[in-house]
């Protein structure tokens, strides 16, 4: 497939690109700074772009088969940034006619786990209030997305870590794994690609977690 990535040198994008490449796809890693990718191989192509005119992302995603995007707040701080960027994503996909498109979430934007315990949904209660800002504007992201004309997915993991690929995960649609805590960034990537073809996911939030 020909696969376009925002957020392309951040941990889950970075990834995106990496895992992309090994399994033969064309890839666009659309970046500020050429520098910070560190994924290299022969089918990629790399796109400098202001992500905050949809006019200058145009070209990197016309004629691609699908978009998958890691953009989001790294801070509190940056809160407002994953809305506004994905805004600029959706405008460039939908003046190129391009429908697929998946992007990072977070898991407590989604409903909580069936039959989750006491000490999972006060840690998620914790987790949103601390974090109301960033979780806010995944929010707003995700009323974006389901105003759009595109077929999106929203991937919605829990806590993040840096382990190798497992492949081992489990996947909700709608919904989010019981007991779920935990998930690798490199594990994110593989989902996000698996799902990419997954009619199942298209228009909705999708939970994983080990």
């Amino acid at each position: 497939m020909k696969l376009t990535v925002f957020g392309a040198t951040g941990g889950i994008g970075q990834e995106i690109v990496r895992q992309a490449l090994a399994s033969g796809h064309e890839v666009t890693a659309v970046v500020r700074d050429p520098a910070r990718l560190t994924a290299r191989g022969a089918g990629l192509e790399v796109f400098r772009a202001d992500l905050t005119v949809p006019e200058a992302v145009r070209p990197a995603v016309a004629g691609r088969d699908a978009v998958l995007s890691g953009l989001g707040a790294r801070s509190r701080k940056d809160a407002g940034i994953a809305t506004r960027l994905t805004r600029t994503v959706l405008a460039a996909m939908e003046a190129e006619g391009v429908r697929r498109v998946l992007v990072v979430s977070a898991g407590p934007i989604g409903p909580d786990p069936a039959g989750a315990g006491l000490l999972d949904r006060t840690a998620r209660g914790l987790i949103s209030a601390l974090l109301k800002d960033v979780y806010d504007d995944l929010r707003e992201m995700e009323a974006a997305l389901a105003a759009s004309a595109t077929d999106w997915t929203s991937v919605r993991p829990p806590r993040l870590q840096n382990k190798p690929v497992t492949g081992t995960y489990r996947t909700v649609v709608g919904g989010f794994p019981d007991k779920g805590r935990f998930i690798a960034r490199a594990d994110v990537a593989h989902a996000m690609l698996a799902m990419t073809d997954d009619p199942r996911t298209v228009k909705q939030g999708v939970g994983l977690a080990y």
